[in-house]
């Protein structure tokens, strides 16, 4: 590799590297966010959730690879040939192919990482998460058993204990259940325990009272009781099963699926586009790599780059990803969809190679981009003038007094 093709491979790296750390970031922390439930009302440790939310990492992979890609291809194209490089380059004799050949190599070594963490490291992650979710919930003593703090089984149904001891019993119990809209029940209790009877978990109430109250007629009826037994089997699942779909499946089984599969017989096409998506859906970082080199490959004037560079290349990019999201949606309802996953991505490569070897470029058109700087214009005229009425107000009321 010739020294200027390392000079653009390093830069563009640098930069793909920033912007996918930061989408990384930002992606991951809205997960956390919106799975924080899992932390708070499941009795993991720190630990325990840290390694919940990073498997949510993989999945995330594939899908800001591409985009980071061609920010970091355009903003660093759109750079070179602000500070004259690309006008340099090209006077200097180089072929065209000194800036193409490092950006689709780096493109194309991306697409190979996309495609071994889709189809070999998330679905991992997603087993992991699936059998940690099937854990949390079959643990039920890590659920509900914690001193002092109230936990909801479920919808208007709340437990607290007092105190854990050491033997497994519990010491003071709270129970609020107004599932039923007629009848609000508190339950107490001095002490109890958690059993396992025939393999359903009990919540073995001692020397304790019911507080039975009808809502409608405001009566409250109390009944005291030696011993009583409060199912929780309704709440977990004991039995710790987890349920896989075709996302959570290896590369392997989605092409021989397991046909006693409950999922699979319910949903056949559904494995089907899901091997297909998983197949088209790693050449996008070179398709974007594509669509950047169309865009920001040439050395432009500043009177002819009329739209930023960047701005046209991620809009591009977002339509051809939403067009081949919306066709492989589709496909889990329709099989005749399945080809136009492959031929999406196909087609822009094939689009932007004749553009790239034919000499052509692909900009806006001249009416289009005078329309568009003239509204930008026109917006930053209006603005200047409301600021300057805004000081010129504070000046005059500043003389004023």
């Amino acid at each position: 590799m010739k020294l200027i093709e390392r000079y653009i491979l390093r830069r563009v790296g640098i930069m793909f590297l920033a912007v996918f750390c930061a989408a990384i970031g930002i992606t991951w922390t809205v997960q956390v966010l919106q799975r924080i439930n899992f932390l708070t009302s499941s009795g993991q440790s720190l630990a325990t959730a840290i390694q919940f939310f990073s498997l949510f990492i993989p999945s995330v992979i594939p899908l800001v690879m591409p985009f980071a890609l061609v920010i970091a291809i355009t903003q660093t194209l759109s750079t070179m040939n602000q500070d004259s490089e690309l006008v340099v380059i090209n006077a200097s004799g180089s072929p065209r192919t000194a800036v193409i050949r490092p950006i689709l190599l780096f493109a194309a070594m991306l697409s190979v990482v996309s495609f071994l963490v889709a189809n070999f490291v998330d679905p991992y992650a997603r087993y992991n998460m699936r059998s940690m979710l099937a854990n949390a919930s079959a643990d039920l003593l890590n659920v509900v058993v914690q001193e002092g703090n109230f936990r909801k089984l479920s919808d208007n149904l709340y437990v607290q204990i007092a105190e854990r001891n050491t033997d497994g019993s519990i010491g003071g119990m709270f129970i609020a259940d107004s599932r039923d809209a007629n009848i609000d029940l508190v339950y107490y209790a001095l002490n109890g325990s958690i059993v396992n009877n025939n393999g359903s978990d009990v919540l073995l109430m001692n020397n304790g009272e019911i507080q039975r109250r009808d809502v409608k007629t405001g009566s409250v009826s109390i009944i005291k009781f030696d011993q009583y037994a409060f199912d929780l089997s309704q709440f977990t699942d004991a039995s710790g099963d987890m349920v896989l779909y075709a996302k959570d499946r290896h590369l392997s089984y989605l092409m021989n699926p397991d046909k006693n599969d409950p999922t699979f017989q319910t949903k056949p096409l559904q494995y089907r586009a899901e091997l297909h998506k998983r197949l088209s859906n790693w050449i996008y970082p070179f398709v974007f790599a594509m669509i950047a080199l169309v865009l920001a490959g040439d050395a432009r004037s500043h009177r002819e780059a009329r739209v930023s560079a960047s701005f046209s290349a991620i809009s591009l990019s977002l339509v051809v990803y939403w067009a081949g999201y919306f066709v492989s949606d589709r496909a889990e309802k329709n099989a005749s969809l399945i080809p136009v996953m492959y031929l999406i991505p196909l087609g822009v490569i094939a689009l932007c190679l004749y553009i790239l070897f034919s000499g052509r470029s692909l900009s806006l058109p001249a009416s289009w981009s005078d329309k568009i700087q003239d509204i930008s214009e026109q917006t930053a005229s209006r603005f200047r003038g409301i600021t300057e009425r805004i000081t010129g107000r504070k000046n005059t009321s500043g003389g004023q007094s």
